[in-house]
C-alpha cells in the first residue's frame, strides 16, 4: 500500500516540477502582486474616517448618540473594546467609541485621522447639551501598512489556487487521458490515488508559499509577530482543506473545460469575500454571513492573527480545527464520489 502512494506521490511531484512554466508562475505571481499593492497603496490617504463603535447590544442604530448622526464617517460595530483598540493602535480605526454604562472613547495620539475624529466627536457632543460627554483614553501606535495587512492575505490565495487547480483541473485531465483508467488496471485503490494527491499538492503548495514568504520578507520587512509554529499550523490547514476541496470538483468531470468553470466558481467568491483584498468589516450584512461559510476567511483570519496581532498555537486553535475537520469531510466526499472513469 505504501509503495503504491509513494510512486503516484513522485510521479506526480516530478510531473510538477518538469513544468517550468507552472512552477514559475506559482512562485513569481504572488511575490509581484505583493510588491505591486505595495507601490499602489503606499499613500495613507482615506476618503472616509472609520469609527469603531460598542454598544449595548451591539447594535448602532438604536443608540441615541448625536456622533453616530454626522455624515461621511464610517461606522464599524464591536460588540466588545479589546479588538477595537488594538486597531485603533495599528490606525485600522480613526476613533473607538463605547456607548455602554461608562461612555469613552479611544483615540491614537499618533494618527491625524483620529485627532480629526476627536475634534468631530468633541463638536457633536458640544452641540448637544443634554449629552454626556464620553470618558478620553488615548493610545499609541504606528499605522499597518497596506501591504503587510494584504501579505496573509495574498499568501492564502496563492494557497488556494494551487490547491484547487493543482488537484481539481489536473486529476480531471488525467481521467480525459485515459491515465485513470490505466491506473484502474493496477492494485491502486482510490483512496490510496486520493492520498498521494494530498501529500503531493500540500508539499508543493507549502514549498511554493515558503519561497513566497521569504521572497517578500527580503524585499518588504513586513512585520511577523506571532508564532512561527502557528503560522505553519494555519496554511497546512487551510492547504489540505482546499486541496480536498478540488479533490471534489475532480471526483466524476470528463473535461478541463466544465473543471475550469467550476473551479472559477468556487474560487472568486472566496477570493472576494474572504477578506484577501479588503476587510469585510462595515460591508452588508449578509455578504459578512456568507463569508463565514468560507474555508478562505478562516484562513486568512487566522494567518494576519499570527502575523500581525501575534498570536499564538492556542489562539488560532479553533481555526486551525476547522479547517482540519472541513478537510476532512471534504476528501471523504471526494472519496466516495470518485470514479476512475
Amino acid at each position: 500500500m505504501l509503495k503504491r502512494i509513494l510512486a503516484v506521490l513522485v510521479a506526480r511531484n516530478r510531473e510538477f516540477y518538469r513544468d517550468r512554466a507552472g512552477l514559475s508562475w506559482n512562485i513569481l505571481m504572488p511575490i509581484l502582486m505583493v510588491l505591486a499593492f505595495a507601490f499602489i497603496f503606499q499613500a495613507d490617504d482615506k476618503g472616509l474616517l472609520k469609527i469603531g463603535v460598542v454598544a449595548p447590544d451591539a447594535d448602532i442604530t438604536q443608540v441615541e448618540s448625536p456622533f453616530l448622526g454626522l455624515k461621511h464617517l464610517s461606522f464599524v460595530p464591536f460588540d466588545t473594546p479589546d479588538p477595537a483598540i488594538l486597531k485603533v493602535e495599528r490606525h485600522q480605526l480613526d476613533l473607538l467609541l463605547d456607548l455602554r454604562a461608562a461612555p469613552a472613547y479611544w483615540v491614537n495620539l499618533n494618527s491625524a485621522n483620529g485627532y480629526l475624529a476627536e475634534r468631530l466627536l468633541l463638536g457633536a457632543y458640544g452641540d448637544d447639551a443634554g449629552a454626556q460627554l464620553p470618558r478620553r483614553a488615548t493610545v499609541t501606535g504606528e499605522a499597518l501598512r497596506y501591504v503587510d495587512w494584504v501579505l496573509p492575505g495574498v499568501l492564502a490565495m496563492n494557497v488556494m489556487f494551487s490547491s484547487l487547480w493543482g488537484v481539481g483541473w489536473v486529476v480531471v485531465r488525467y481521467r480525459k487521458n485515459g491515465v485513470l483508467r490505466r491506473l484502474k488496471a493496477t492494485p491502486l485503490r482510490p483512496w490510496e490515488f486520493l492520498t498521494a494527491q494530498v501529500i503531493s499538492r500540500l508539499l508543493v503548495v507549502l514549498g511554493a508559499s515558503l519561497v513566497v514568504y521569504l521572497g517578500a520578507e527580503l524585499l518588504l520587512d513586513f512585520p511577523m509577530r506571532g508564532s512561527y509554529i502557528a503560522l505553519g499550523l494555519v496554511y497546512v490547514a487551510g492547504a489540505l482543506c482546499t486541496i480536498s476541496l478540488g479533490l471534489i470538483v475532480a471526483a466524476r468531470l470528463r473535461t478541463e473545460e466544465v473543471a475550469d468553470g467550476l473551479l472559477n466558481l468556487i474560487s472568486w467568491p472566496m477570493l472576494l469575500l474572504s477578506g484577501v483584498w479588503f476587510s469585510m468589516e462595515g460591508t452588508n450584512a449578509l455578504a459578512q454571513s456568507f463569508s463565514r461559510v468560507l474555508p478562505l476567511t478562516h484562513l486568512v483570519e487566522a494567518a494576519r492573527k499570527v502575523m500581525i496581532e501575534g498570536a499564538g498555537v492556542w489562539d488560532v486553535l479553533p481555526q486551525v480545527g476547522l479547517l482540519v475537520a472541513l478537510a476532512v469531510c471534504f476528501l471523504s466526499l471526494a472519496t466516495w464520489l470518485f470514479r476512475w472513469e
